[in-house]
């Protein structure tokens, strides 16, 4: 219980926040997770400083029907290496709900 976070100390941006931060084995698991779902996986990044609004730029389409977590994982560090200041968040859309299934950011900017 110690390792949880204060929710004063740090920004949060979802609810992974509020846990210590993620390893790269327990990434590669929410990410199996998100593509056995059937959503499809979208990136998105932000400034630091605009990560609280609503409106983060998408980067490229969401990869619809995406079923390797290699190629997830390639593309969100794609990502953070063209943005490298940015928050980037991993965002799963669900296609029978037509709403964000899960979404929790992977990168964080400076």
């Amino acid at each position: 219980m110690a390792d949880i976070q204060d929710y004063n100390s740090t920004p949060k941006y979802e609810t992974f926040s509020y846990l210590p931060a993620m390893g790269p084995e327990k990434m590669r698991r929410q990410i199996a997770y998100l593509i056995n779902q059937g959503w499809n996986p979208g990136i998105e990044h932000v400034e630091p400083e605009r990560a609280s609004t609503y409106y983060w730029y998408m980067w490229k389409l969401p990869m619809f029907g995406e079923q390797s977590v290699d190629t997830v994982i390639m593309e969100l560090e794609a990502c953070h290496r063209a943005h490298p200041g940015h928050h980037v968040r991993l965002v799963g859309y669900d296609n029978y709900s037509q709403s964000q299934g899960s979404a929790f950011v992977v990168f964080r900017g400076r």
